[in-house]
């Protein structure tokens, strides 16, 4: 595990953290702008001193105040991935990448290296300059240099800040690639629940300096007094697995314990094929009955966690789906129609055409 405790006073602003992070995977640190998750990323690095901190990564000590240890960012085994990529501008994209392996021993040997471009697809890429690459492709070369050190964790700040859509949508492919192959940890900073529920494993929500929620990206997706639950773009994440197709409706079913889904047509996914759903929690309705005579094709078993009421007129429902948890926002009037009570037996109906 990573263990990081820090407490850092600033004028108008303290940042209060204990956390337990795994050590593999895609943590997401999510909150708005000012809620700390640069400053928790600069304390980790090094680059930030916390009046009081403990910090340890992989069994190994890198801050410990009590004891009067503190290593320098240049001994901490880590990569750094900020929103712009910073590469010289006179080297090419293979010159930047070589700069810092160049200057540790621990570095990447070329056989790694290659690797590592393969998985980044920079090969067309490293004889070219930064001004002749596009914002994607620049990040792709500076998260390349920042592996080429084989860091024991990888932290990336905001890395889709600086992209305009079509560009974030060139990258985020490559970044998951990173998610399913490396054998790091990687702290990814973020304030987009689009990036959290695509990439992460992990998720810590920061608000005003404080950890309001930490732990399993699924469960804590879908924690009822999480902030992440009382948004407009509030969702749940499924991971499922391809089942089948039915070409002739354009239809692919997925499965995962909670049942069978149909959802738009995925060509190019074999049988088998592991992937990650994203449902709105607006999307989601509820049931008493099946309905035999509805255009909903995924209507699924559930049972009702819990329930909330944030704002006058919207209910919060936690659902269990076969023990994977799934939200969804429905009206109050609804809700007392229903006569829906924690602990009930309903069926979730979700939209095809909602699944992304």
């Amino acid at each position: 595990m990573i263990e990081a405790r820090f407490r850092v006073q600033f004028p108008d602003f303290l940042l209060n953290t204990d956390l337990q992070l795994p050590e593999r995977g895609v943590t997401a640190l999510f909150g708005h702008s000012g809620s700390g998750k640069t400053t928790l990323l600069r304390c980790i690095a090094g680059l930030q001193r916390s009046d009081s901190g403990f910090l340890q990564v992989r069994g190994q000590v890198w801050q410990d105040s009590k004891a009067g240890l503190f290593l320098p960012t240049y001994q901490r085994p880590l990569g750094y991935v900020f929103q712009e990529a910073s590469l010289f501008p006179h080297l090419t994209a293979r010159k930047n990448i070589d700069y810092g392996r160049k200057r540790s021993p621990q570095a990447a040997n070329e056989t790694e290296l290659a690797a590592l471009i393969e998985l980044l697809g920079i090969g067309h890429l490293l004889n070219k300059i930064p001004a002749q690459l596009s914002g994607g492709e620049r990040q792709r070369v500076g998260i390349a240099r920042a592996l080429a050190l084989k860091p024991q964790v990888l932290l990336m700040d905001e890395p889709l800040a600086a992209l305009d859509l079509q560009r974030k949508q060139e990258i985020l492919p490559f970044l998951e690639r990173l998610h399913r192959e490396l054998d790091i940890p990687i702290l990814y900073v973020t304030h987009s629940p689009q990036e959290v529920t695509r990439l992460a494993d992990h998720l810590v929500v920061l608000e005003a300096g404080q950890v309001v929620a930490s732990g399993a990206l699924a469960e804590t997706l879908t924690r009822l007094d999480s902030p992440l639950a009382e948004r407009k773009q509030a969702s749940s994440v499924l991971e499922v697995e391809v089942c089948g197709h039915e070409p002739e409706f354009h239809l692919t079913q997925m499965q995962f314990v909670g049942g069978l889904l149909s959802l738009p047509y995925q060509q190019t996914a074999a049988l088998g094929t592991p992937l990650r759903l994203r449902v709105y929690a607006r999307d989601v309705s509820i049931t008493l009955q099946k309905s035999e005579h509805t255009s909903i094709l995924n209507i699924l078993p559930a049972q009702i966690v819990e329930m909330a009421q944030p704002l006058a007129g919207q209910v919060m429902i936690r659902l269990s789906l076969g023990g994977v948890p799934v939200l969804a926002h429905i009206t109050q009037k609804s809700a007392i129609q229903l006569n829906l009570q924690v602990g009930m037996q309903v069926f979730a109906q979700i939209k095809a055409t909602a699944i992304v």
